[in-house]
């Protein structure tokens, strides 16, 4: 990506160079584009599920913006070697969930590969001056987290077999659950920046909020909402891949201020597959909006840290 051109053009209101989670583009001064594409392989056995969960992944990214998805088109990745019957129920779930965000499925592309691979190319509409992204975060914000943490380590967990069925159902309705509700709650408080938290795990999106905003940003570890059993298959090393590689991947923009147990360390790194959104709001709006969030959802919504004057380090944990 680095050695594509840069566009530069007045119609861009947000691109590729502060690493946000869709483009924006402007078409008149009332209306902008949100533009994002998303696709991975499965994390659950279930068809059905699986497309639930991808599909509510590639809207996250439009919520993430303070957009309304208008359009979604699936991508798909298939084998012979499966039954259509398969390949039906994925795009049956994902289509449930392109319903509940209130879009329309127009289309799609498809093409033979070995592992099956399922996900949408969303757009979505905005108004101009009410876009989000995640590099106008503010000092004296505090940040909200929506969903619990876990599911990079609970997916491992459960494709080796070992989840409880309560530790699995959770696990599901979190991926599931899409960040429309939480988002459209509280757009009208004054929220500075948003991401959602993805692959980079918590910190490493935290980390590109606090560069793209040239801030530091606090977290208090003992804030973290995680999903029940995923600090104990930490400490048995049930952990991703991924993980290792989000730590390395910030670790020299990262300090620590006190001991922080190392289950929740790991869980701050998880990826996370359609995890919830860190929100960066203004301090006097935080109890509002944790009330409103409150009423509309199961999944423990948290006040996790603060957003500082730029310091030696992006991140301080605590």
């Amino acid at each position: 990506m680095r050695k594509l051109p840069k566009i530069n053009d007045e119609r861009l209101l947000v691109g590729i160079e502060t690493s946000d989670d869709a483009a924006i583009v402007l078409i008149n001064k009332d209306t902008a584009l949100v533009q994002t594409l998303d696709f991975f392989t499965p994390v659950v056995d279930d068809p059905y599920v699986f497309g639930q969960i991808a599909a509510a992944n590639s809207l996250s990214d439009v919520y993430a913006m303070g957009g309304t998805p208008l359009t979604a088109m699936n991508i798909v990745c298939f084998p012979k070697c499966l039954p259509s019957e398969v390949l039906e129920q994925i795009l049956l779930g994902g289509c449930s969930k392109i319903e509940e965000a209130g879009a329309l499925l127009v289309g799609g592309h498809s093409i033979e590969d070995e592992e099956p691979k399922y996900g949408l190319s969303v757009t979505g509409t905005i108004h101009p001056n009410m876009v989000l992204s995640n590099n106008k975060a503010k000092i004296g914000d505090v940040l909200i987290l929506t969903k619990p943490l876990g599911l990079g380590i609970l997916n491992t967990a459960i494709k080796a077999g070992l989840t409880n069925g309560k530790q699995y159902e959770e696990a599901i309705h979190t991926m599931k659950t899409l960040n429309k509700y939480a988002i459209e709650a509280i757009k009208h408080l004054r929220i500075s920046a948003c991401t959602d938290i993805t692959g980079f795990g918590l910190i490493g999106h935290a980390y590109e909020v606090a560069k793209g905003s040239s801030v530091s940003i606090i977290i208090d570890s003992s804030k973290i909402p995680v999903i029940e059993g995923t600090c104990e298959f930490a400490n048995m090393g049930i952990i991703p891949a991924g993980m290792y590689s989000n730590k390395e991947y910030v670790e020299n923009n990262v300090k620590y201020l006190s001991e922080v147990e190392q289950a929740i360390d790991d869980v701050m790194y998880d990826p996370q597959t359609s995890g919830g959104l860190l929100i960066a709001i203004n301090k006097d709006d935080a109890k509002e909006a944790l009330y409103i969030l409150g009423e509309i959802d199961k999944n423990p919504f948290e006040l996790i840290g603060e957003v500082i004057q730029k310091r030696e380090a992006a991140i301080l944990i605590k």
